[in-house]
């Protein structure tokens, strides 16, 4: 039996925010686009699905397996029914049937579980991405080029797996319907269930003549550049979308999507909030005191006027409007708060030293 908190590294008790935080790791590490182990991202993934679920994970932790097909009480098997088909299975051959787990049987048997179910066997897979901006890149929508090694077209076949001048038939075997018929003897007697046609992969056709170059895929792997719009505003973990730029399908099926997870890098002076911008001004004691006008540098690097009253206090926050970051709906923008901080200086000549005796000696 797995044990999918040992696979993802996090405690029994570790929470979802631990567990999503391992997930995102390992499957970085793991992805087969980024030269990782296909076998072990497929385990982590599994694990993930299992303990990122409440009722999954609950039922994992209770009896070490989950029930798919529902709430299942103490030792209920596949169908639910309170049968331990595992230990039927152990009684009946000493751990090997003709069925890989005699909860298929029951199903095929009485009707649970509807049947096989029906996916697009051709679609390509999905990725997902990192992409790491500054907080200046945000303020404006731009265009980022990226380079991903994925599975792309065959130019030469045009997708369809087939070799050009040659055509893609109906499968012989399933009649085009992508499944064929299993016969299994049972304890019960005869089984009859439909599985996936091992020959045509569930697709229902096969190519008269495989392509030279993809060998019959429709597509290959290539390194290759494409750009994506980035729209202004994004924040850090927010997922974009960019339909059909994952994988591309077998034998003509529909791509895959990709997923552009950003990162948006720390700024060394400006810290951000929501869509607004915090940032401290250090001003000399003298315009504190008597007021002053001096200049800002925004986020962009403008230089913009800024009015110090009089007597203002180290702490007093200003706001300059709009000069925040723009809202990802594309209307309007945050703001920018100056927190002021009087600066007390350190070093002082003896004509200042002198300056600020007659002002102590006058109550300042």
């Amino acid at each position: 039996m797995k044990d999918y908190y040992q696979i993802l590294g996090v405690a029994k008790n570790a929470s979802t925010e631990e567990i999503k935080k391992a997930y995102r790791k390992l499957a970085h590490k793991y992805h087969p686009d980024k030269g990782g182990d296909e076998k072990k991202f497929k385990e982590i993934n599994e694990a993930y699905q299992i303990l990122s679920s409440k009722d999954k994970k609950a039922q994992y932790d209770q009896f070490g397996r989950v029930f798919e097909g529902g709430a299942a009480g103490p030792g209920a098997g596949s169908a639910g029914f309170g049968f331990d088909f595992e230990g039927m299975r152990d009684k009946f051959s000493g751990g090997e049937t003709e069925f890989d787990n005699l909860g298929d049987m029951f199903e095929e048997l009485f009707g649970f579980g509807g049947g096989p179910k029906k996916k697009d066997v051709r679609r390509g897979k999905d990725i997902e991405i990192d992409i790491e901006l500054s907080l200046k890149d945000i303020l404006t929508k731009h265009e980022k080029e990226i380079s991903l090694y994925r599975l792309i077209a065959c130019s030469r076949c045009q997708g369809s797996g087939a070799e050009p001048g040659t055509k893609v038939k109906e499968c012989f075997s399933c009649r085009g319907t992508g499944e064929v018929q299993q016969i299994k003897r049972t304890i019960f007697g005869q089984v009859t269930r439909y599985i996936i046609c091992p020959e045509c992969k569930g697709e229902g056709t096969k190519p008269e003549k495989p392509c030279n170059v993809c060998k019959g895929e429709g597509r290959f792997k290539k390194e290759e550049k494409f750009k994506i719009v980035i729209p202004a505003g994004v924040d850090t973990n927010q997922v974009l979308k960019v339909a059909g730029k994952g994988e591309a399908g077998r034998r003509g099926g529909e791509p895959g999507d990709l997923y552009a997870r950003i990162l948006v890098k720390q700024h060394p002076v400006f810290k951000r909030e929501g869509d607004h911008l915090y940032t401290v001004i250090p001003i000399p004691f003298s315009s504190a005191v008597l007021g002053d006008n001096i200049e800002v540098l925004t986020l962009e690097g403008d230089r913009v006027s800024l009015k110090i009253p009089e007597g203002t206090e180290s702490g007093r926050v200003v706001r300059l409007s709009h000069r925040g970051i723009p809202h990802f709906s594309g209307f309007g923008r945050g703001d920018m708060y100056l927190e002021l901080a009087v600066k007390t200086p350190k070093k002082l000549t003896k004509e200042q030293k002198e300056l600020l005796e007659k002002l102590k000696k006058q109550g300042l």
